[in-house]
């Protein structure tokens, strides 16, 4: 289960080298080698998905849309908190004038 499965051999012959005679030269050339036959990838079985012209413009469309709204959550998220902030600041400065006063009667 867990070995590995190995190609079968190359079952292509061997080129042969013909020695140099007298009628043919010798060649500096390298006989060509048998090569390493390249594993091909099988097919997948994955759906592939293809777009068309307004397929893109929807999907576009749809992402700017969506970047705008999480934009829009988060400002006002943003505005919210400055907001609380800002009232909890005021109401600190009410309570801090309403204990001056008071201790400024006695």
């Amino acid at each position: 289960m867990f070995t590995p499965k190995y190609p079968t051999p190359d079952t292509a012959p061997t080129p042969t080298v013909q020695a140099p005679t007298a009628d043919t030269p010798a060649t500096t050339t390298p006989a060509p080698v048998a090569s390493v036959p390249v594993p091909v990838a099988p097919a997948s079985n994955r759906p592939v998905v293809h777009l068309t012209p307004g397929g893109a413009l929807a999907l576009v469309g749809g992402g700017t849309a969506v970047v705008l709204v999480v934009g829009a959550v988060l400002v006002s998220l943003l505005l919210a908190v400055a907001i609380t902030g800002v009232s909890v600041a005021v109401c600190a400065v009410v309570l801090r004038s309403l204990v001056n006063t008071t201790h400024k009667g006695r």
